[in-house]
């Protein structure tokens, strides 16, 4: 069996009556059991590339496998084969923890006594068994980011796809979310992870791609990178050498 999760060539997208592309032939290819981050301002690429992966969007030019598998030619596997983590909740607002856990785990085949007992079990991992009754409007951010998180494990996928999964929520939620993380990888779990928390992705990832403008600028384990730019301390140091100090907010 392959060691290769997700081989990825000369991926590009355009939108509609954009005048540049959102994302320009990208090429990366991603080993079984990496934690790989996907690095860059808001705006960058992330969640277009992310989107393509998961089938959301089709891609302009270039081509892709996850598993092996493609969308062209074996949808169903390997859309089972992945979790998806949006940066916006997918979770229904007026129904309980538990009942959205039983709805998603349902959607991805499992049911019975083998559903209820995931669903349990996930809702411990992660802190919210107590709250399973509560509906979900009623959580925290971080709680409704624990949630969603649950909602798209409960299946158990080879690779998970994580867009932004700690933006806006308290200390102690994030680093749950990251320890559950690490877990779900020690299992065997690929992930795939996007985020804009420099600082954050350097201590959770074992190897980044740093993304500006829809092109990938720099891939390698987060110690190389900063290794490789003199006086780097870290990888926000980094990212300013190879993009340059301009404001990306504007």
């Amino acid at each position: 069996m392959s060691n290769i999760a997700i081989h990825i060539e000369h991926l590009s997208k355009r939108y509609r009556q954009a005048d540049q592309l959102a994302v320009s032939n990208v090429s990366i290819t991603i080993q079984a059991g990496e934690i790989f981050g996907l690095l860059g301002p808001n705006g960058a690429g992330k969640t277009t590339l992310i989107s393509m992966l998961c089938g959301l969007i089709k891609p302009t030019e270039g081509r892709f496998t996850i598993q092996g598998f493609t969308y062209s030619s074996s949808a169903r596997k390997l859309k089972s084969a992945i979790g998806v983590v949006p940066q916006d909740f997918a979770i229904y607002p007026s129904l309980t923890a538990e009942e959205n856990l039983l709805y998603f785990g349902s959607m991805y085949g499992l049911s019975g006594k083998l559903l209820t007992s995931e669903v349990h079990y996930a809702l411990n991992s992660l802190g919210l068994y107590e709250h399973r009754a509560k509906r979900v409007e009623t959580f925290s951010g971080g709680m409704k980011r624990r949630i969603n998180l649950l909602a798209a494990v409960l299946h158990k996928p080879s690779v998970l796809f994580l867009d932004e999964p700690t933006v806006g929520v308290d200390v102690h939620s994030k680093q749950a979310i990251i320890d559950y993380l690490h877990m779900l990888n020690a299992a065997g779990t690929t992930i795939v992870y996007t985020s804009h928390h420099l600082l954050e992705a350097q201590e959770f990832c074992t190897r980044v791609g740093i993304i500006e403008s829809g092109q990938l600028w720099k891939i390698g384990t987060p110690s190389k990178l900063i290794a490789e730019v003199n006086d780097a301390r870290n990888l926000e140091d980094v990212f300013i050498y190879l993009t340059g100090k301009g404001f990306r907010d504007v």
